[in-house]
């Protein structure tokens, strides 16, 4: 990020995974990073990265103004967010309702920092055909990608004030990631990989490291969303897809497969009445135990739905931007750290 080695930045959810990815590099590079943080965060590890800590709810407006005037931030980057939820108004609550409060906080400012709002693909929807580009109609299909254009709309209400950016990354992979863990452990234990319907669907997919790198060039160069119009528009001014590689859920399968070592994988194809018929069952396990399962309707929907997949054209003309390495040098990496940790 070309900019003075101590300009301050505020981060939420940045004990997140790809929160924490971001974090380091900040500081890495000379940045000042304040955190927000519930009380209830593992903050050990950003507290070794260096980073100041404030507690906060991203939902209480006051809290969250005072967090940003007390950072002096020049940029904040928001990727606090729910990914699970037992129920449905919970993703609306935080996704859309914490970035409203964000957005509207950074615009009570004396000089109002510019604003990074990482979303998602799930806010666009899947494909139609081709990769989706910035300015196809937003088509979300699940409580989750539902919430996250509603914070893209929330965000956008302020941008006669406050500068902004979307980024909507795709499958996002590396060192500290448990979603994509799921897909690894059956091929690392018994050598299977199981994919939705015929596994053809094709998906869009970047690491972490990549993805910050991303991130640090929009806020620092990208396109502002428009005062006056909203984010879905079919402009779709200040968003920006981040993908690196595109191939299907077989293909994902074998490149897993070969980062683990192995010589080949048995792809299991699972049909979409099995897997629907998993939703309501892992809907059930979830409210029984208070808490959000990996697997559930709302993500099956998702999956189910498509292909998604979507096209990096526009930040590798506007922003310079291309991945550091290669597709199987990153999933080694990410295997790598995974066996370092005792994970697989």
């Amino acid at each position: 990020m070309n900019t003075e080695a101590s300009q301050s930045v505020l981060v939420t959810g940045g004990t997140g995974f790809i929160g924490l990815h971001l974090v380091r590099r900040l500081i890495a590079g000379g940045s000042r990073v304040t955190c927000l943080v519930r009380a209830s965060s593992q903050v050990a590890e950003l507290r070794d990265a260096g980073a100041a800590l404030i507690t906060c709810d991203v939902t209480d407006g006051a809290e969250v103004s005072r967090a940003i005037a007390a950072s002096n931030a020049r940029t904040v980057f928001h990727l606090a967010g729910l990914v699970r939820a037992v129920r449905p108004a919970e993703y609306t609550r935080v996704n859309e309702g914490g970035a409203a409060t964000i957005a509207a906080a950074c615009g009570e400012q004396a000089e109002p920092p510019v604003l990074l709002l990482v979303s998602s693909l799930a806010a666009a929807g899947p494909a139609e055909g081709e990769p989706s580009v910035e300015n196809d109609p937003a088509r979300p299909v699940s409580a989750y990608g539902r919430s996250k254009l509603g914070g893209e709309r929330a965000v956008a209400q302020f941008a006669s004030v406050v500068p902004i950016t979307i980024v909507r990354p795709s499958v996002v992979f590396g060192a500290g990631d448990r979603a994509v863990l799921e897909m690894f452990k059956p091929i690392a234990r018994f050598g299977l990989h199981f994919v939705p319907g015929r596994g053809d669907q094709r998906i869009s997919v970047i690491a972490a490291q990549d993805l910050v790198e991303f991130i640090l060039l929009a806020a620092e160069k990208g396109e502002r969303l428009a005062a006056g119009g909203s984010a879905g528009d079919p402009a779709g001014r200040g968003i920006y897809f981040s993908a690196a590689e595109e191939l299907s859920h077989i293909a994902l399968g074998r490149a897993l497969a070969h980062a683990l070592g192995k010589e080949r994988v048995r792809i299991v194809c699972l049909p979409e009445r099995v897997m629907r018929s998993i939703g309501p069952f892992a809907d059930a396990l979830s409210r029984l135990r208070g808490r959000p399962m990996w697997l559930n309707s709302d993500k099956i929907s998702d999956v189910l739905a498509g292909s998604w997949m979507c096209s990096s054209e526009k930040a590798r003309r506007q922003l310079g931007w291309s991945p550091a390495a290669p597709l199987p040098a990153r999933l080694s990496d990410t295997v790598r750290w995974y066996r370092d940790a005792g994970w697989i």
